[in-house]
């Protein structure tokens, strides 16, 4: 079982909470106990789970990793986005997140976060059941 939702980016890297679309999808499912996958089909962006009430936090990840890997570099991969597979491998396509009573198991603070490394786009995510 499983859902999709697309995310529209606005910039070549950018953090956006995604929690609010994972939950609906988690709805959309019925899930009421147990997981759900969150996975990016893309080889240039990522999920990843993280502070969410703080917008500083995504920002000084998304400028960490750009220090640790820059656009350019001694890349061989000619199309000029290897920096965005290298930051994707970095943090994973994917998710699993448990669920109890149809709610997302998420701490105080934590948001789901969609990654983009290789904007700006239009990306779809998936939603399933493992």
């Amino acid at each position: 079982m499983q859902t999709s939702f697309r995310v529209r980016t606005r910039s070549r890297t950018q953090f956006i909470d995604i929690t609010g679309e994972v939950q609906s999808a988690v709805d959309g499912l019925g899930v009421e106990d147990g997981s759900v996958l969150v996975y990016v089909p893309h080889t240039t962006a990522a999920v990843t789970i993280n502070e969410s009430a703080d917008p500083d936090v995504a920002r000084d990840i998304d400028a960490k990793l750009s220090a640790l890997v820059p656009k350019s570099g001694d890349y061989r991969h000619s199309e000029g986005n290897s920096d965005g597979h290298v930051k994707s491998t970095l943090v994973g396509c994917s998710e699993t997140i448990l669920v109890d009573g149809g709610r997302l198991v998420l701490g105080t603070w934590q948001g789901v976060f969609f990654c983009e490394f290789d904007g700006p786009r239009t990306r779809t995510v998936l939603v399933g059941t493992p």
